[in-house]
């Protein structure tokens, strides 16, 4: 796997944890649920940031599918952030 690319998505990584971290930290201090559902949200996003190239040179799946695995991890996180939104 190409150093820079892996950097890169390390970086995506660490910024989501980051933002679920904070999120989460406001939820505690408000008790306003939709913190917990960004927190929840972002957490999502991260680890589909990394999960496409895992599941790809773990598993050995096909590019196609580890994709697939991977928009199916970032959408949910990204309705769970939309959820927040709505209440």
């Amino acid at each position: 796997m190409d150093a820079s690319f892996l950097a890169a998505k390390l970086i995506t990584l660490v910024l989501s944890l980051a933002v679920a971290y904070l999120a989460y930290h406001g939820y505690r201090r408000s008790g306003q649920t939709p913190m917990l559902y960004v927190s929840g949200g972002f957490v999502f996003i991260g680890a589909g940031a990394i999960c496409e190239g895992l599941i790809y040179h773990i598993f050995g799946t096909t590019i196609a599918s580890a994709a697939l695995v991977q928009a199916v991890i970032v959408s949910s996180g990204m309705v769970l952030v939309l959820i927040s939104l709505t209440k």
